[in-house]
C-alpha cells in the first residue's frame, strides 16, 4: 500500500466517524430538547464545529479523488495541448488557494487563537485545537493536487 493510499483510507475513515460523531450529537440534542425538555448546553457548539472538521476533511477527500466540484466543459472542449495548460493552470490556482488561505491564514488563525488563549464558551476548549484543521486540510489539498497533476502529467505522456 503506497503513502498516498494509506492517507486515502485513513480520511475516509476519520470523515465517517466524525459524521457519525456529529449524527449522534445532533440527535441527542433533539432528544434533549424536545424529548427531556432539557436542552444540553455543549452539543450545538460540539456540532459546529464537527461541521466545520467535516467540511473541511470531507472537501480533502473528494479533492484527492479528484471528484471536487468544478466546471470543466472549457477544458472538456479542449484539445490535448490546451487541456494540459488548463489542468495545470487549475492545479496551480487550488496550490496557491490552499497555500495562502489555508495553510498561511490558518496556521495565522490557529496562533492567535492559542497566543490570546480563545475558549470556546460551552466546551471551554482552545479555538486554535478547533481551528487547526485548517492548515492540516490546505496541506493534505496540496499534497493531492501535486499528485493528481503528476499523475495527469504521466498520463499525458503516455499519450
Amino acid at each position: 500500500m503506497t503513502f498516498r493510499e494509506t492517507i486515502d483510507r485513513l480520511l475516509e475513515k476519520f470523515v465517517v466517524i466524525l459524521m457519525a460523531v456529529l449524527v449522534i450529537d445532533v440527535l441527542w440534542q433533539v432528544i434533549s430538547r424536545y424529548v427531556l425538555s432539557a436542552p444540553s448546553s455543549f452539543t450545538d457548539e460540539l456540532a459546529g464545529f464537527l461541521l466545520i472538521w467535516v467540511g473541511l476533511f470531507g472537501a480533502v477527500y473528494v479533492a484527492g479523488k479528484n471528484e471536487h466540484l468544478a466546471i470543466d466543459l472549457l477544458v472538456q472542449r479542449s484539445g490535448p495541448e490546451r487541456r494540459k495548460f488548463l489542468e495545470l493552470f487549475i492545479s496551480g490556482c487550488v496550490i496557491l488557494f490552499s497555500l495562502t488561505v489555508l495553510v498561511i491564514g490558518g496556521t495565522w488563525l490557529v496562533y492567535t487563537r492559542f497566543a490570546l488563549n480563545v475558549k470556546s464558551a460551552a466546551l471551554e476548549i482552545p479555538l486554535g485545537i478547533v481551528y487547526i484543521v485548517l492548515p492540516i486540510s490546505g496541506l493534505l489539498i496540496i499534497f493531492f493536487t501535486i499528485d493528481n497533476t503528476l499523475q495527469f502529467l504521466k498520463g499525458h505522456k503516455e499519450n
